[in-house]
C-alpha cells in the first residue's frame, strides 16, 4: 500500500486502534438478510456465517454473475427480495448506482472506516477489499529493472512479449478507464495502439492462464490481478504452484500515480426491507476480522490500510496505490471500451 512516514504511521496507529472499536458490529439486528452476490460462495459464505453467529441474523445468499444480478435487480425493481448487492469491480458498482438499484447509505462508521477514494461519492456503495492489477514477468528472460509503468509496455521493445486477457473483461476495461481518467483520451489512445501491437498472442483465457503462459515461455510479461498469483502460490494444484514459482510480480507506476487498483464492494438495494441488518453487515465486513480474512483467504488487500496483510501479500513488499476515486472506473467505462475497440484489442 502507499508508503507513509514513521510519524504518520504512529499517529494513524492511535486513530485506527480506536477505530477498530468504533466499527465493531452491533450484536443485534433483524431476523433475516437477503444478499445477491457476484462473489463465489466459498469466498464470502464463511464471513456471512460468522455474521450470523455474532448477530443471530439469518442470511439468505443468492450467487450469480455480476451483470446477470444487476439485470435481475432492475427487472425486480422495488419488489426485489435483495437487501444487499455484493459484487466485484467498481465498474459494476457504478453501473448499479446509475441503474438506480442502490440507495444512499447513512453510516458514520463506514465513512470513517473506508477511505473516500474506495467508495461512492454519493455513499451508495463501499469498497470492502482491494485488488491490484500488476505486471507478472519471467525473471529468466526479463530483468525487473527493465520494467517501470503500464505505459512503457507500449514500447516496440516489448513486441510479441505481452499476454493479457480479452477487452471484454471488466478488469481490463477498468484499467483503461483509469488511464483515461488520469492521462486523458489522447494519451490513452496512443498507448493502446502500441500496447495492442505488442501482444504475443490473441487474448484468451483468464488471469491464471496469462500467468501460466509467462511460465511456459509463450510471453515474457502479463498484466493480471495479483490475487490470482496468490491463489496459485497457495493452491493444492502442483501445476499451479509450479507456474507461480517461475514468475515474479512487479508493481507498476511507483514513481508517479501508483499501481492501478480496483475493489470488491457492496451496496444496499432500493428494495431493502432489512435496512439495519444490511448496514450492520457492511460494517461487519469492514472490521478487523473480516479484513484480515480477505487477505488470508482471497489474497486481496484490506481497504483499511492499518489492517495487517497476509504472509503471501507481505512477501511482495509495500507498494504505492493509485488514489484515483474508483468510481471513475465506472464513469469512463464506455469510453474505455470504445478506445479498446478502436485499437483492435479483441
Amino acid at each position: 500500500m502507499p508508503r507513509r512516514s514513521a510519524l504518520l504511521n504512529a499517529a494513524l496507529g492511535v486513530v485506527f486502534s480506536l477505530l477498530a472499536f468504533v466499527i465493531a458490529p452491533t450484536l443485534s439486528y433483524g431476523d433475516e438478510l437477503n444478499i445477491y452476490s457476484a462473489r463465489q460462495e466459498s469466498l464470502i459464505k464463511p464471513l456471512l456465517d460468522r455474521f450470523t453467529i455474532l448477530t443471530g441474523t439469518k442470511v439468505n445468499l443468492v450467487t450469480g454473475k455480476g451483470d446477470a444480478l444487476l439485470t435481475r435487480l432492475k427487472s425486480e425493481g422495488l419488489n426485489s427480495p435483495a437487501d444487499v448487492l455484493l459484487t466485484v469491480d467498481a465498474g459494476r458498482l457504478y453501473r448499479a448506482q446509475k441503474a438506480g438499484v442502490l440507495r444512499p447509505i447513512s453510516s458514520e462508521k463506514l465513512n470513517l472506516a473506508i477511505p473516500a477514494h474506495l467508495r461512492s461519492t454519493e455513499n451508495q456503495w463501499y469498497g470492502l477489499s482491494i485488488r491490484a492489477r500488476v505486471i507478472i514477468y519471467a525473471p529468466e528472460r526479463v530483468n525487473g529493472s527493465e520494467l517501470s509503468t503500464y505505459e512503457a509496455l507500449s514500447d516496440p521493445s516489448w513486441q510479441g512479449k505481452l499476454c493479457i486477457r480479452s477487452s471484454s473483461n471488466i478488469y481490463n476495461q477498468s484499467l483503461v478507464a483509469g488511464m483515461i481518467a488520469s492521462q486523458g483520451m489522447e494519451k490513452t489512445e496512443v498507448w493502446l495502439k502500441g500496447f495492442v501491437a505488442n501482444f504475443a498472442r490473441a487474448p484468451a483465457g483468464g488471469d491464471r492462464d496469462q500467468i501460466k503462459a509467462v511460465a511456459a515461455g509463450q510471453c515474457d510479461v502479463a498484466i493480471v490481478n495479483s490475487y490470482y498469483l496468490g491463489g496459485m502460490i497457495n493452491s493444492d494444484d502442483k501445476g499451479q504452484q509450479e507456474a507461480a514459482s517461475k514468475v515474479n510480480l512487479f508493481w507498476p507506476n511507483q514513481r508517479d500515480r501508483g499501481t492501478h487498483i480496483n475493489i470488491s464492494g457492496a451496496g444496499i438495494t432500493q428494495s431493502a426491507k432489512n435496512l439495519e441488518s444490511a448496514k450492520g453487515l457492511l460494517v461487519f465486513l469492514a472490521n478487523d476480522e473480516s479484513q484480515r480474512w480477505y487477505g488470508e483467504t482471497n489474497n486481496e488487500f484490506p481497504v483499511r490500510p492499518e489492517v495487517e496483510v497476509s504472509k503471501t501479500l507481505s512477501a511482495w513488499g509495500p507498494f504505492k496505490a493509485d488514489q484515483l476515486n474508483v468510481g471513475k472506473l465506472g464513469q469512463y467505462n464506455a469510453d474505455a471500451i470504445m478506445a479498446m475497440d478502436r485499437a483492435g484489442w479483441k
